[in-house]
């Protein structure tokens, strides 16, 4: 039982690393912040592997990181929402079962938890948008359609990516890689 706490901090330390590692390998950079890169991967293998309350730790910790690696902050509250509650409610895609008895992957739970996943982080990032970034909605434009578009198009192409690297990953790896036995 140790051992196993053990293990499970050990890899979540490790991914966040990794994704605090992932998070400077940008595909492309948004003009106001935000990014397309790999760094939700190892936060959502975690959940995936251990289940929500992991990946929310490892989210809230990555999210925690971030501050020290260079977070844009013009508020405590901005802070928070951007990183380690966007980031930790990212993890709550653990909590939905993803794989089958025969430890293959279910893709409609796979896709549904990862959408979750991907939409807690969204909500807020949109919401910190709103309160904290009105200001550079163009003149006349509803602030939260200004910061659901501006997030929606960094967010869902790191989705999509992230995604297609877990299903190969899976399906490279002989059922192990994210299978916690």
């Amino acid at each position: 039982m140790q051992n196993e706490k053990l293990r499970i901090m050990t890899e979540i330390a490790m991914a966040v690393a990794l994704s605090t590692v992932l998070s400077f390998l940008r595909l492309w950079r948004m003009p106001m912040g935000g990014s397309v890169n790999l760094e939700m991967l190892p936060i959502l293998f975690v959940a995936f592997r251990h289940g929500g309350p992991a990946g929310i730790v490892t989210g809230l910790l990555h999210g925690t990181v971030q501050l020290i690696a260079g977070a844009y902050v013009v508020h405590p509250a901005q802070f928070l929402l951007d990183y380690p509650i966007a980031y930790g409610l990212l993890g709550i895609a653990g909590f939905f079962p993803i794989f089958a008895k025969d430890k293959t992957i279910k893709m409609k739970n796979f896709l549904f938890a990862f959408i979750i996943g991907g939409f807690g982080r969204l909500l807020s990032h949109v919401l910190a948008g709103v309160i904290f970034f009105a200001e550079f909605a163009p003149e006349g434009q509803n602030p939260w359609v200004y910061s659901l578009i501006y997030n929606l198009s960094h967010i869902i192409p790191a989705l999509i990516i992230v995604g297609i690297v877990i299903v190969i990953l899976f399906r490279q790896s002989g059922k192990v890689l994210i299978y916690n036995n």
